[in-house]
Order: C-alpha cells, then structure tokens, then sequence
C-alpha cells in the first residue's frame, strides 16, 4: 500500500483526500517506483482547479525522483535498484510509490540528491525546452522573463547567465528581485513598483528584446508583447494569473510581426528519446555547477494542501518539494 493524494472534485486545496492504495506489479513498458522526494508545480494547481480538467477521481502530481523497485518486460534504460526521477504524465506523483510508463522516467547520476532531483526535472526541463528548442537562443540575446524568482525562473536565470544570454527578469518584492539577480538575472523588475514594461524597452535602448518567457499569463499578455522587438517571440506557457483572454491576431502584425506560440513540456518529452536527452542536458548542468537547485520550501506528503495553498498565494521562491 501507499499513501496517494487524491482529488474526486476540482477546487481548491481542501479537495486532496489522503488514501492508501495498492501499488502493484508493472507491465510491459512500466517500471515501479518508490519515491524519495515530490516535486510542486503551478501545472498541479491548474489540474486541481479544473483550468486543465482531468477524469476524477484522480492522483495528483507531476515530478518525483525515488528508486526503481520492479521493471517490466522492455524496459531497458532503467533496472531494478536505479536512482530515477521524471516530470510526466499522467499525474501521481503525490504518492509513496507507484506503476508508471517508463518512457519519460530518467536516469538520475549520483551526484544530483533525490529532492534535487524532485525539483528540477519538470522546471528544468522546461527551462531546456525555452531556450534550445522554441526559438533556440545564442550568446548576446536578450530575453523578459516573468517571476523570475519562481522554480521555473530561478533555473531560467543561471540557464541564462551561463550561455551568455542578457536575462530581464520581473517579480513582486525587492526580496524577490534580489534573489533573481542573485541567481544570474542581469535586471529585476518590481512588477508592483515599477512601469516594467516601459523599463524594459529604457534596458534594451528601445529595441525590445528577443524573447519574451511568461508563464504569468493575463496580467502580463500586453506588456509581454509591447516589450518585444519586431519579429520577436513571445511564449506564453502558464497561467498562474489566470488565461489569456481572446485577442486580435492582427495585433501582432500591427507590433512588428511578432510571433507567439504556446508549447508545453509534454509535447516535447513526448518522445522518449528526446526526453532523455534533454533529461541529460539538464543533469550535465546541474552537475558542472551552472544551475544550482533552489528548494524554497519543504512540506510533508500529508500537509500538500498546504503547500498548494503557499504555491497559489506567490508566496514560495524555488522549488517546493514534499518529503515523502
């Protein structure tokens, strides 16, 4: 049996129902985890509320890292006793241990501790996606990314400052901005303070930047374009302030012949080769030191709406993770 968190309705945090269930054996193509650390994740709330519906009742949870503890027939990347991690579908990662499709479960070198890997895998590969395979970026560009300071952003930072990549960041607190700059950020802006928009066009000389990441959503749709340089992308890639309302196509013409594009992390792991090469891209920075791994906040398994409550009210900075 494992302890599994669960929703039966979408809602808020008081929806996750503690249940233990039975575990199994794998099949072809599974393997059998038994986690050692959980990652959180804005996609976890945004499935929990119903803004990405699922067929409930439902586990919850995206990203874990534990031990391999049964393999099924085909599996060959990984073998009973590995140290693992992933960020897949479908959800269950809030869970003791589970039977899961092999495919997206990683490798995890011994240098990279399980909550370090709990943290990164969905967030860093994410990070690995935005800059090497969207619009892939070079030395000298000039990104805007928001919440600099979240799990995602904190990565996007040090992913930045070691290739050479000119990173504007926002935030809602000094403290936060700080910790953005801490991290490799070249500017911060205080989106409460500050025109930030009119600040990033000032930082840029006027040209605009190259990219634009943003994983905020509505509150920052048209400043995000306003702050881009003609044919300049914009990726738009959460929601945490709610979706992007309808809009005008033809304001993107009008701007400079922007481009937007809306991808995901699964589209992109999709394909299991793919998925552990970006996986090993990930590990290879972690492990020569030019991404450090920011776990902000520490809860128990069993207190995870807690922390889906701290995650929703902006109040982390890093990673959050449940120790299991």
């Amino acid at each position: 049996m494992a302890l599994t968190a669960i929703i039966e309705t979408h809602g808020g945090p008081e929806q996750f129902k503690l249940v233990d269930r039975e575990v199994g054996a794998p099949q072809t193509g599974e393997v059998r985890i038994a986690h050692k650390a959980i990652g959180l994740n804005f996609i976890d709330v945004y499935q929990r509320t119903g803004l990405y519906p699922m067929q409930l009742p439902h586990a919850m949870g995206m990203e874990a890292a534990g031990v391999i503890e049964a393999v099924g027939e085909g599996v060959t990347h990984l073998k009973v006793g590995d140290r693992a991690a992933y960020a897949s579908n479908p959800p269950g990662a809030y869970a003791e241990a589970r039977v899961m499709p092999a495919a997206q479960v990683c490798p995890l070198p011994d240098g990279i501790s399980f909550e370090q890997g709990a943290a990164m895998m969905l967030k860093g590969m994410t990070v690995e996606y935005l800059f090497h395979r969207t619009s892939p970026l070079k030395s000298g560009d000039t990104v805007l990314f928001h919440a600099a300071a979240g799990g995602v952003g904190l990565l996007a930072c040090q992913w930045a400052r070691s290739e050479g990549i000119t990173l504007i960041g926002t935030a809602g607190t000094d403290e936060k901005c700080k910790l953005a700059l801490d991290h490799g950020a070249s500017h911060c802006l205080n989106y409460r303070t500050s025109d930030w928009a009119a600040a990033v066009r000032d930082l840029t000389e006027g040209r605009g930047v190259d990219v634009v990441m943003d994983a905020v959503g509505k509150d920052t749709f048209e400043g995000s374009l306003a702050s881009l340089k003609p044919l300049g992308m914009m990726m738009s890639f959460g929601n945490a302030s709610g979706p992007v309302p309808p809009f005008d196509l033809g304001i993107l013409g009008r701007m400079g012949s922007l481009k937007l594009t809306r991808p995901t992390l699964f589209t992109h792991i999709n394909d299991h080769a793919t998925c552990q090469a970006m996986a090993q891209h990930l590990a290879q920075k972690v492990l020569d030191g030019d991404v450090k791994i920011n776990i902000g906040q520490r809860f128990a398994l069993r207190d995870v709406a807690k922390a889906h409550t701290a995650l929703e009210a902006r109040s982390t900075t890093g990673s959050t993770v449940l120790e299991v």
